[in-house]
């Protein structure tokens, strides 16, 4: 395992054309290390997440996704994706592929993944459209019962990224709160990169949290607030106010386009990109 700054991990361990999942579900959603891909100008990734949201949106309008593996997406609360949907409906700023599932797919196709399995089982989608958009959706038919049963290609990514409250010295990491694939999106993966809020000296794991152990992770970096504007419970309330704002950014491309040059590309990390925000409030 190894302890680094989020540029060198970034560095070290993303490159073009890889696929890679930024996972989270409602919370702990690591924008410090969507940022970093997207100041280290990373290209032709093959984005995957269960509930892709403003990071992706970020990175797919600066051009960064040649492939998109996800379920719902949107903006929480608020409506559309504007930078993902001008990708697929104008291939603006470049052409992107989508693989659609359910949640329940997407969890599927991790949990196969973890499992090193080739494939995952589900029944929601025998008898739905969804085969039809998505050739990826197939199905077998059970050896016990003879009926039919989708099945969905395991997800491996090249590397995972997710936030977290915290790591302990030897390289644990503690979860708690709301939680989505991030287990199994971890356990998935080649390369495990971890941005958490502190290292401490013992996790006081509660009751029902997760514990990913020091073997499963490759690389930790220490960036408080690293999941802003999204929370992390026990830290910092989640930025309503940004999701709102962030509707109204993301319509216009120019816009957009400034608005990613003056707060992430002119920032040399998070704090620099926070400190940003600050000004311009």
């Amino acid at each position: 395992m190894q302890l680094g700054s989020l540029q060198e991990i970034i560095d070290q361990y993303i490159h073009d054309g890889q696929s890679v999942a930024l996972e989270g579900f409602t919370h702990l959603i690591p924008f410090a290390a969507g940022h970093e891909i997207l100041r280290q100008k990373k290209r032709d990734l093959h984005l995957i997440r269960m509930t892709p949201d403003l990071i992706y949106d970020q990175l797919i309008g600066v051009g960064c996704a040649r492939a998109l593996t996800f379920s719902w997406g949107g903006n929480p609360g608020v409506g559309s994706l504007h930078r993902l949907r001008d990708a697929v409906e104008n291939d603006w700023p470049r052409p992107l592929e989508i693989h659609e599932h359910s949640h329940a797919g997407m969890a599927a196709a991790y949990t196969a993944g973890a499992a090193r399995l080739s494939f995952g089982l589900l029944r929601g989608y025998v008898g739905t459209d969804l085969p039809g958009v998505n050739p990826q959706v197939r199905e077998v038919r059970c050896p016990y019962t003879d009926e039919k049963i989708a099945t969905v290609p395991a997800i491996n990514p090249d590397v995972t990224v997710l936030h977290a409250q915290a790591a302990d010295r030897q390289g644990n990491i503690l979860i708690r709160g709301i939680v989505g694939a991030q287990k199994e999106a971890a356990l998935a993966a080649r390369t495990l990169i971890v941005t958490v809020e502190e290292i401490v000296e013992s996790l006081d794991a509660p009751m029902n949290a997760i514990v990913l152990p020091h073997w499963v992770v490759t690389a930790i970096a220490e960036v408080p607030t690293g999941a802003y504007p999204s929370y992390a419970l026990g830290y910092y309330a989640r930025d309503n106010a940004f999701y709102l704002a962030w509707d109204e950014i993301a319509r216009d491309r120019e816009r957009f386009t400034e608005w990613i040059d003056r707060h992430v590309f002119s920032s040399r990390d998070h704090a620099e990109f926070l400190d940003s925000l600050a000004e311009a409030a």
